[in-house]
């Protein structure tokens, strides 16, 4: 297995974090332990799996984890809409594409690791 740096989707997702944490410290206070906190975690949660899933021992445990940071994305994206529902971010434009495309590498990603199956 290729160790988790490398892979193109572990890259543009920690892009991803960077992004979320830099937005996140305009959030109001009162957000500190709410929608802060979620917003990080969930953007960590993606190359974190990432990373974990390519260090286990196989196929099927890395499928298993690259689900799981799909589904983190999706928790992500949905929590940017509430962000900008409630004005604390003008323009998610850019960080939907991002979003996007780290979900459709996430998606090929899954895809050749079933096929060693």
């Amino acid at each position: 297995m290729r160790p988790h740096y490398k892979l193109d989707a572990w890259k543009n997702a920690m892009d991803l974090v960077d992004e979320i944490y830099k937005i996140t410290d305009n959030f109001p206070g009162e957000e500190k332990f709410g929608l802060t906190s979620q917003m990080r975690r969930s953007a960590i949660s993606v190359p974190s799996n990432v990373a974990e899933g390519a260090a286990r021992t196989s196929q099927a445990e890395f499928a298993h984890h690259i689900n799981i940071a799909k589904g983190s994305l999706s928790e992500l994206e949905t929590q940017l809409i509430i962000s900008k529902r409630q004005n604390y971010i003008e323009d998610i434009s850019d960080l939907v594409e991002l979003i996007a495309k780290v979900s459709s590498q996430l998606s090929g990603l899954y895809h050749h690791v079933k096929s060693k199956n």
